[in-house]
């Protein structure tokens, strides 16, 4: 099973690239469903308008993602008239795919994370607060901190934490990785503009 990271960016496109986003990535869960590829959206930047996102970040995982991927990876073009601008002219609208396999992307190092414990609150009376079950972690590099009181074990709401904070740190990589790519994808959006990956002729959005 591999394990990708995929995100779709509008650059600094106009609120129809934004709209763009939210169609491709409608597409893209379609048809990973149909190929039996799992896909998660980890996050979704709204954009101004109702139905638009800036970016959509996702997790896919399947045996057969290499090909998914390589269909998707680049620059689409989507054909369609302006839903917001009726008389606009232009009809064609640009955004961006990249993606990252898991593997490559993770660095993470348990030595970059601080545990501390600490009292749990909440329901559960007077035995909740008498021990520090709690566990709160800290990724140092990013500053990214989670806490964990689910249950009355300290070890395994340190496990619980360790693997949250590994989620989310992983969640922080892509985002560093994205914003870079997000700029080469701009600095260069001429030329890959002009080569699109993939063709969508939609008439309206």
């Amino acid at each position: 099973m591999k394990k990708m990271m995929i995100q779709i960016t509008s650059g600094k496109g106009p609120a129809e690239c934004c709209r763009v986003v939210a169609c491709v990535q409608s597409l893209m869960m379609k048809q990973a469903k149909q190929q039996c590829i799992q896909m998660e959206v980890l996050e979704n930047k709204g954009g101004e308008l109702n139905g638009t996102l800036l970016s959509a970040t996702m997790m896919a995982v399947g045996n057969n993602l290499d090909a998914f991927v390589k269909e998707w990876k680049g620059t689409i073009q989507w054909i369609a008239q302006s839903p917001y601008r009726k008389y606009h002219k232009r009809k064609n609208w640009f955004v961006g795919v990249a993606a990252f396999d898991v593997k490559e992307l993770m660095q993470w190092n348990p030595k970059d994370v601080k545990l501390e414990t600490c009292r749990s609150s909440g329901p559960g009376g007077q035995n909740v607060n008498k021990v520090e079950t709690a566990v709160r972690g800290t990724h140092l590099p990013s500053g990214i901190q989670v806490m964990a009181m689910d249950t009355r074990s300290q070890l395994e709401n340190k496990k619980l934490c360790l693997a949250r904070l590994e989620a989310k740190a992983m969640v922080w990589q892509t985002q560093q990785l994205i914003e870079q790519q997000q700029s080469q994808w701009q600095e260069h959006n001429a030329l890959e503009r002009g080569n699109p990956v993939k063709t969508i002729k939609a008439g309206l959005f």
